[in-house]
């Protein structure tokens, strides 16, 4: 590096340099940290010292420099070709001081089979390589899908790498092309973090654990598994003591906060006030929206388990999560600024969402895997009072008290399956025969699945009464009488499949934007919305199993649901027969054969009858 001095008559103070003697210590190590202060000092230092005004009015801190181009230079008033150029050379050389300080060096390369080769910072590194994320390699991330679709092997461990690799994508994308965001390098880290933290919660056979055991050994218990997320970070950080690796980073506990906000959301005190979180002002609230967007659920959650789950899973991906990125830029709408897409995108966000209902029609709610995570959950009801496990200070708890000591919490995954299946003990022989069942295939029967109208769904809090209602058909002569089931013997299941936003059309909370006008963000025209998208984004499916396996048992169940169907006003489907899609059917216009070509009468499409019953 040159210095001023007497060999080098050019470096003198009067252009803005600095001596030798006077030159500051800089810290090239974390370079990218300093604040404008130590800019202004460098930029002296490098004989730029008459920039410093620009420096303070554009807020231009290290981090924003490094990713700087020479047309952001020009648009915040550097005219001089020369002055860009030089603050370009001068940024690259200080990418490679911090090589030779090994911040480059600590990157890890993870080769994904999503992704590619990807890079983690030396903090999320940190992060991974403890037993509280270590435990995700031992969670299905599909739960019991894996019995029924062979390649769906893949875990939470590998899903939330590929989640922490978008977000940063993401985030990056929006710091280049709108540096006015101030987006900083802790911003930048604090999305990933969070992005590879968010699923740190989940427990045995992922949702299985949250949605279907808890509710029924917890009533009345609203618990998910976000808040287990943050709790168990808050535990894998004090645990590992990695607040000095925090403090290294210059991340502190607003973006601790910043972190566990964007994975389970506002608190719950905060929640009525102008801006719920605390983590960051309200101007860089669009950041919240890139790991779970509360606002209309894009996000990169999303796209990386539509992408993992499709890959393992053999089912197609439409939709494009790198187009859709390239396309994304924050704009203010209604005092918010919040991440909107180009206009002709909406196309690309429709196939999104059907790509969602999509996997829970084929695969998440498959009539299969729901036997199995009813037979799973089951098991684990029946082992809950009798399988202890260890937490804090040696104390031993159910399984379903796991969820409020984090020590005890680490050490559930999926292995309580095997554990279970192959226990000796007799305290635990009803869960064990269950999942003996599983294991030879020996399932419950579903006996055929109905759709109430969609003005008038089912309540899920009468799933007993209508059990008992089934039960007690099957006694009725018209049901033939002679096998009589018990309320035990019978389970109705009720899913609900949607786009994410129950009733609600997500596309309506999006805000989009038109190519010569970058800076408005509107709702989507209606013609500016494909033809071919649904009109309804909601349904259900109530679909009745039996716990006995005999044949009689399976035929009474199945004419007193038929039985039950009627009295509901609701058609019944035989227990092999597919759904149709979210969209009802719907009326078409045929044209007429004649020469004028006159629209004709309205007709109803012919549909395929897939349970050899007339359709009306």
């Amino acid at each position: 590096m040159a210095f001023a001095s007497r060999e080098n008559p050019d470096f003198c103070e009067e252009n803005g340099f600095i001596t030798e003697e006077e030159a500051p210590n800089f810290d090239y190590q974390r370079y990218f940290l300093w604040p404008i202060d130590e800019v202004c000092a460098y930029f002296k230092f490098k004989g730029l010292g008459d920039l410093e005004s620009k420096i303070r009015e554009h807020h231009l801190t290290a981090d924003i420099l490094c990713d700087i181009t020479d047309e952001q230079l020009k648009t915040i008033g550097i005219e001089k070709l020369g002055q860009r150029l030089k603050i370009l050379k001068m940024v690259e050389e200080l990418h490679t001081k911090s090589l030779n300080f090994g911040i480059k060096s600590d990157l890890k390369i993870f080769n994904d089979p999503i992704h590619g080769h990807i890079e983690l910072h030396p903090l999320c590194v940190a992060i991974i390589d403890t037993l509280q994320f270590q435990r995700l390699r031992d969670i299905k991330q599909l739960g019991a899908c894996y019995r029924v679709f062979p390649g769906a092997s893949h875990n939470r461990f590998e899903h939330s790498i590929g989640v922490c690799h978008l977000a940063g994508e993401l985030v990056q994308s929006l710091r280049g092309k709108q540096p006015e965001l101030n987006i900083t390098k802790q911003d930048v880290l604090c999305v990933q973090i969070a992005g590879l933290c968010h699923d740190l919660g989940h427990g045995a056979f992922s949702h299985l654990f949250d949605n279907m055991f808890i509710p029924r050994v917890r009533p009345g218990l609203k618990w998910k598994h976000e808040q287990a997320s943050v709790k168990m970070f808050d535990y894998l950080v004090e645990e590992n003591n990695l607040i000095p690796v925090f403090s290294k980073y210059n991340l502190y506990k607003r973006d601790l906060d910043f972190i566990k906000e964007q994975i389970e959301g506002p608190r719950q005190h905060m929640q009525d006030t102008d801006w719920p979180y605390c983590g960051r002002p309200k101007v860089k609230g669009f950041l919240y929206e890139i790991v779970a967007n509360k606002r209309n659920g894009i996000d990169v959650d999303k796209w990386d388990y539509f992408a993992r789950d499709c890959h393992y899973l053999g089912i197609n991906n439409n939709f494009d999560h790198a187009r859709f990125m390239k396309f994304a830029r924050v704009i203010e709408v209604d005092g918010h600024l919040q991440i909107c897409s180009r206009d002709k995108e909406v196309g690309n966000l429709y196939d999104m969402f059907h790509t969602r209902g999509n996997l829970h029609r084929r695969a998440y709610q498959h009539k299969v895997c729901r036997t199995i995570e009813l037979m799973i959950t089951e098991a684990f009801i029946h082992a809950n009072d009798h399988l202890p496990i260890t937490g804090k200070s040696g104390k031993t708890m159910k399984m379903s008290e796991t969820i409020d000591d984090m020590s005890a919490y680490t050490t559930l995954s999926d292995w309580v399956y095997h554990r279970l299946l192959w226990s000796q003990e007799p305290k635990l022989k009803v869960a064990k025969d269950i999942l003996m069942k599983v294991e030879k295939r020996d399932l419950y029967k579903c006996v055929g699945q109905t759709q109430p109208p969609k003005d008038k769904p089912f309540d899920k809090e009468k799933v007993k009464d209508f059990e008992r209602d089934i039960a007690q058909l099957t006694k009725d002569d018209q049901c033939g009488g002679q096998t009589t089931l018990e309320p035990e013997d019978i389970i109705v299941d009720i899913v609900s499949l949607d786009y994410g936003m129950k009733s609600k059309n997500p596309i309506d909370h999006v805000r989009f934007y038109e190519k010569n006008n970058l800076g408005i963000a509107k709702e989507i025209r209606q013609d500016q919305v494909p033809q071919m998208v649904p009109n309804q984004f909601c349904e259900q499916l109530v679909r009745v199993f039996t716990r006995r396996s005999d044949s009689e048992a399976i035929s009474a169940a199945e004419q007193a649901f038929k039985k039950w169907c009627e009295y509901q006003n609701t058609r019944h489907k035989c227990g092999d027969s597919f759904s149709m899609d979210l969209t009802p059917i719907k009326d078409i216009q045929l044209a007429s054969a004649n020469d004028n070509h006159q629209p004709g009468p309205i007709k109803k499409a012919k549909m395929i009858n897939f349970d050899n019953e007339p359709r009306q």
